[in-house]
């Protein structure tokens, strides 16, 4: 357990709560943790989802295989989050898509029982769930408002904004790569290159690899009109 205490702290489901408190909690429950190699399947799509999996190390995406052999990348979740919490109190509890584990990665598994356990007795982790449940329908709505952009532009535009807002500074660092954001935006990787190009020489952006550097935030939010 020792071994894990480090990256619990980190978990979402466990802010503000002091190692010590963590480490009670989690050995009152039953629990597995599994490892996982690169590119190794966690689970397919219409697996049954009866625990909830915190992301000790690694990193792990959600992919949408379509029948024509296309796969989307949904999202993608680092050490210290979590996936499943909506799933496992659905009644229908399986799961709507593919988890690969894109790093070598170590997931630790709660089940049902144990998530609601954990919650009875610390009312701050039943913060932190709903905290994580509310982001999630953010992020949500945030994909669903970029997919319904009618350019290249302003769907880029609406990411950059995005990350802008959450880390708090016209020097952004996209946690993802040009491929993966190219995946998220459902857009071929050269149009988003070409575009980002575009945006550069208007002097809207500059840009190195996965980091942004916002120029003119003005004519960013204008390309949204």
């Amino acid at each position: 357990m020792i071994s894990y205490m480090k990256s619990l702290s980190q978990c979402v489901l466990f802010r503000k709560l002091e190692e010590v408190e963590i480490e009670n909690i989690i050995n009152s429950l039953i629990y597995t943790v599994k490892c996982y190699e690169k590119d190794e399947v966690i689970a397919i799509e219409n697996d049954d989802c009866d625990s909830l999996g915190i992301i000790l190390s690694g990193n792990v995406e959600i992919h949408k295989p379509f029948p024509s052999g296309k796969v989307v990348t949904i999202n993608h979740f680092s050490a210290g989050n979590v996936f499943g919490e909506a799933l496992v109190f659905s009644e229908k509890h399986v799961y709507p898509a593919t988890i690969i584990s894109s790093d070598n990665s170590e997931v630790m598994y709660i089940k049902r029982e144990d998530i609601v356990k954990m919650m009875a007795n610390n009312p701050v982790i039943i913060n932190n769930f709903m905290g994580v449940l509310s982001n999630r329908i953010l992020m949500l709505n945030n994909r669903l408002t970029n997919l319904s952009y009618d350019s290249l532009r302003k769907k880029i535009a609406n990411i950059l904004l995005l990350e802008y807002n959450r880390q708090k500074s016209t020097s952004i660092t996209l946690p993802y790569s040009r491929k993966k954001m190219a995946e998220l935006l459902n857009i071929p990787r050269p149009s988003l290159s070409r575009e980002l190009v575009n945006m550069k020489e208007e002097g809207i952006i500059d840009f190195y690899k996965n980091k942004v550097k916002i120029l003119n935030i003005t004519k960013l939010e204008d390309s949204l009109l």
